[in-house]
């Protein structure tokens, strides 16, 4: 089975309802796991960023004290862990700091993602990696010695199992790159499980990846792609996140075991058309 992360990342807008409604539809549609983004802002902000006017829904702002408003903290969180157990689904976050990873721990998550933008944090790597909790790593924006540093950190501190994502940071991405075939490439040179963030607009590519040999499917996730927000356009709608599902259901039994054999129709076929 293939393994569906719906990222809601902070396409929730800071609303309670919103983040309602988008884990309704994760588990409406089968998907896995519902996926957030947590972060300290202090820290995550570049200095040059923090003072910059930001127009948003809530009037114009500081980059800094959007980034702040958009963020959940204990109380959200709390609610989010009670909700998604009342269903049951599995959530977690993607951790962009090590307060933020303090934070994530504290709840039954699954596995803790590591995104592209923090391949390269070495301190944010080694704490993951000793949190004794598995560990997704987007590759997106890297190049193969930065991916081999930060996967022989990883398996230094962690006996746990690692995957390993392909993907590309540009929002939304253009088919011409993609590069789907670094899937099987990523599987081949480090020998971990390998899955595909995407960020393209269409269905395809997915189902490609899966092909590939992705045994992981991240997608961002939207109520309404006319929403506010720079994820917003990169991300699924309800009935694509229902689409989609289905259309990996069917990969594994399409791809089958590789033995060739004549199956029963066949045999048929054959006496009718043979002789």
């Amino acid at each position: 089975m293939i393994e569906l992360i719906a990222e809601i990342g902070i396409n929730h807008n800071a609303d309670m309802a919103i983040t309602k409604r988008l884990i309704d539809a994760v588990f409406a549609t089968g998907w896995h796991v519902a996926k957030f983004q947590k972060r300290t802002p202090e820290l995550c902000v570049p200095e040059s960023q923090r003072n910059q006017p930001k127009q948003t829904p809530w009037g114009q702002m500081t980059y800094l004290e959007y980034k702040q408003k958009m963020e959940f903290g204990q109380q959200e969180y709390d609610y989010i862990n009670k909700y998604c157990a009342e269903k049951p689904i599995r959530w977690t976050a993607s951790v962009w700091d090590i307060p933020s990873l303090y934070f994530l721990v504290q709840y039954p998550v699954p596995f803790i993602k590591i995104p592209s933008a923090k391949l390269t944090d070495s301190q944010l790597i080694e704490a993951c990696a000793k949190s004794g909790i598995p560990i997704y790593l987007s590759t997106g924006m890297s190049t193969t010695e930065e991916i081999d540093e930060a996967v022989n950190l990883i398996l230094k501190y962690s006996n746990e199992r690692l995957t390993l994502f392909h993907t590309n940071s540009t929002y939304p991405c253009p088919v011409n790159e993609l590069n789907l075939r670094c899937i099987p490439w990523l599987k081949e040179r480090y020998g971990q499980r390998v899955g595909y963030s995407g960020h393209e607009i269409d269905l395809e590519p997915s189902v490609a990846a899966a092909v590939l040999g992705a045994e992981v499917i991240e997608r961002h996730i939207t109520l309404d792609h006319r929403m506010w927000g720079s994820d917003q356009a990169a991300s699924l709608e309800v009935h694509a996140m229902d689409m989609l599902r289905k259309r990996l259901d069917d990969v594994p039994a399409m791809l089958g075991d590789g033995v060739k054999r004549v199956y029963d129709g066949e045999q048929k076929a054959k006496e009718k058309l043979r002789g």
